[in-house]
């Protein structure tokens, strides 16, 4: 991993646990999120890392909270090397449930923020003409399944603009990659009532994205391999058959 990372989103959950496997592999780390200095956690790795770690605090629903941040994530260590996008916001629903302005919600962080985020942070990156940007997608963004299409229908959009803009972020020397993983056990996913395959720990997570962005550049990383490859067949199988399977996950 390259030694200077902005991680957005980085105060709980796989976020966090990045953070501290880049601190201990002895990265410069950057973290923001919406109370980012208020995280205890955050504030103990402070203790230990002084000089490794910089909080920015950033709501990435704010133009103008992105406007401020942004200039003095890049400044803390004089340049970025990664930027890592990992904001995201989810709540299941029912069509019967359907609360707008979680929707609204859940569109500005996990997939606006990106695109806010994405827009003031570009021109530096250009000036640098080096660079990698990564993006915690999600599997989901394959598929829209039952109850949660509120956060996989913006994760379905974040994944189809980075198939867009990675080619032109390539001729500019910026290497575009997402990752695509399943369930893993944080604050949002305990929201889920029901059984969750192949439930991965933070920890075990953000160790497979570092061990796998650490590999030559791919597009890209997808785990775990079951889950994964299911949701990949769903997406090219005719949609009388993907529809019907996806029909029997309603209770």
């Amino acid at each position: 991993m390259s030694s200077k990372i902005w991680i957005v989103g980085g105060s709980s959950g796989i976020g966090l646990e990045l953070v501290k496997e880049w601190l201990n592999e002895g990265c410069s780390v950057v973290v923001s999120a919406r109370k980012a200095s208020y995280s205890k956690s955050l504030l103990a790795l402070k203790t230990v890392y002084e000089a490794q770690l910089q909080i920015v605090d950033m709501d990435v629903s704010s133009q103008e909270s992105v406007k401020r941040a942004v200039p003095q994530a890049w400044k803390r260590f004089n340049g970025i090397d990664t930027w890592f996008y990992n904001a995201a916001v989810y709540e299941v629903m029912s069509a019967k449930e359907w609360d707008i302005e979680h929707f609204e919600s859940m569109v500005q962080i996990n997939y606006m923020g990106a695109v806010r985020v994405m827009h003031a942070l570009l021109p530096y990156f250009e000036d640098q003409k080096s660079g990698r940007w990564i993006w915690n997608v999600s599997l989901s963004s394959y598929f829209g399944l039952p109850f949660g299409g509120g956060y996989s229908a913006p994760k379905a959009a974040l994944l189809n603009l980075a198939e867009s803009l990675q080619p032109e972020l390539i001729e500019k020397g910026i290497e575009l990659q997402v990752i695509n993983h399943g369930f893993v056990k944080t604050r949002l996913t305990h929201k889920n009532k029901f059984e969750m395959p192949q439930l991965m720990l933070p920890e075990a997570a953000a160790k497979q994205i570092i061990e796998r962005t650490e590999k030559p550049y791919r597009f890209e990383i997808h785990f775990p391999f079951k889950l994964s490859t299911f949701l990949q067949l769903l997406k090219i199988l005719p949609y009388k058959i993907s529809l019907a399977i996806t029909r029997r996950m309603i209770p």
